[in-house]
């Protein structure tokens, strides 16, 4: 077609292309990878200035005209994708505006500024001084995480010092696989000086914020701020690890409304612009008071599935229409089911996986749950413990996205289809009851 636009995306693989394609609209669209998916997601190595090169070069040697680029995945690709932008003249939020959220020590500075009744205490930590806690004022029990990370990888609840320096070690022999990378991408950034010296291999500390967690997809479009889902983020009834984010949200309109609020008050003082977003908050029920967590500089391909599964379309049309300058309309609840959900099937105990299941399995599955997509994440003979970027209390072994006409029957198909996966470990074990215990928001 000659008024096909072409949309580049980062480490586009066919599972994401057909999400991609799952948009109002989509013979319209042609599009093309940037990066091989395997240097976007978990590679043995970040090689930033490689990534940049070879992605300034896609664009640039494309024969065509480029319309757009986009991410559904966190770090690297959101933070190359500004700076891609800029030197092509695409749009996009500018770089200091995504580290403004994804350097985890600036955005709480940002935060306290614009929302500081929603922001915890933190400070930052130097994990190789030689008293890392020493002038630290953030009351125990605290979290602490490095500034740059993902997936929980080396978060740690900390409820006296001596549980610091216990995972000291761990965290000094593995924060440099993303925190030097990161300083790779700060070099790109004008820095305020107070910001420019806690850099990618810091930690930060910030105090527990106590509730049900939620995450809110929205995007910001010439200064306007709309939200367009709110996903629950449902942990195991041990608090450990996250196991399913489930749509349509059961929160109360109220706490939606002032959430809606902060985030506007908070987009808006970072001066983010033209550009999706994911916002985390926390509720307390009992004090009804609401917390921010994090705040994520893309649409996330996590949400994608159940979007199509309950509307009909992919969040991939916000990422496309705000590249191309449009303001998204998405609102289509044409979706099969009422309620959707990716759960995350987690081994909390370390072995060796012995068996995955075969092709029979996961189609008996799929037939089982019209509509199901199973993704299985480990292989045979593969430890967990030696997974990459892994939360610190589990291993995921695979991502199950279902859908159903109500949350019971959601969590029971849940269960049916991790049952139907044969999978096998060196220990004998199973997955742990936990994470299928019938939590409910």
């Amino acid at each position: 077609m000659p008024d096909e636009k072409n949309i580049f995306v980062f480490g586009l693989d066919p599972f994401h292309l057909e999400q991609a394609k799952c948009v109002r609209g989509d013979e319209e669209y042609e599009f093309h990878g940037v990066l091989d998916h395997n240097e976007v997601v978990q590679p043995k190595k970040y090689d930033i200035p490689k990534m940049i090169d070879e992605a300034d070069a896609t664009l640039r040697d494309f024969d065509g005209p480029v319309h757009g680029l986009i991410t559904h995945w966190d770090f690297p690709a959101s933070t190359i994708q500004p700076i891609i932008c800029r030197r092509h003249g695409l749009r996009s939020a500018s770089l200091e505006a995504v580290l403004k959220c994804e350097h985890k020590y600036w955005a709480r500075v940002m935060q306290r500024e614009a929302i500081p009744n929603l922001t915890p205490e933190f400070a930052a930590i130097d994990p190789f001084a030689d008293d890392p806690l020493e002038g630290i004022n953030v009351p125990y029990p605290f979290w602490v995480k490095p500034i740059k990370g993902f997936s929980s990888t080396l978060g740690y609840r900390i409820d006296k010092a001596d549980d610091f320096y216990e995972v000291l070690p761990t965290i000094r022999k593995n924060i440099r696989r993303l925190g030097e990378p990161f300083n790779e991408i700060l070099k790109h950034a004008d820095l305020p000086d107070d910001i420019a010296k806690v850099d990618g291999n810091h930690m930060i500390a910030e105090q527990i914020i106590k509730g049900k967690q939620c995450g809110l997809e929205g995007y910001v479009h010439e200064g306007h701020v709309a939200i367009h889902i709110i996903v629950d983020c449902v942990k195991d009834t041990e608090k450990k690890s996250f196991t399913r984010y489930e749509l349509p949200s059961h929160w109360p309109q109220r706490i939606r409304d002032r959430m809606l609020e902060a985030t506007k008050a908070l987009m808006a003082h970072i001066g983010y612009d033209n550009q999706p977003f994911g916002i985390e908050f926390f509720w307390d029920d009992e004090t009804d008071e609401i917390g921010v967590l994090e705040v994520n500089t893309r649409i996330s391909q996590s949400h994608s599935e159940q979007l199509i599964m309950t509307e009909g379309a992919s969040n991939h049309q916000v990422a496309i229409d705000l590249a191309l300058g449009r303001d998204p309309a998405y609102c289509r609840d044409e979706g099969r089911y009422k309620q959707a959900a990716k759960f995350l099937l987690r081994r909390y105990k370390d072995a060796v996986v012995e068996r995955v299941p075969s092709e029979d399995e996961i189609r008996a599955v799929l037939e089982r749950f019209p509509g199901a997509k199973v993704k299985i994440s480990v292989k045979e003979g593969e430890r967990l413990s030696d997974l990459r970027d892994q939360d610190s209390y589990s291993f995921e072994c695979a991502d199950l996205y279902l859908g159903a006409k109500d949350q019971d029957t959601l969590l029971e198909n849940y269960q049916q289809a991790a049952d139907m996966l044969g999978f096998k470990f060196s220990d004998g074990g199973t997955f742990e009851q936990i994470q299928f215990e019938k939590k409910r928001f």
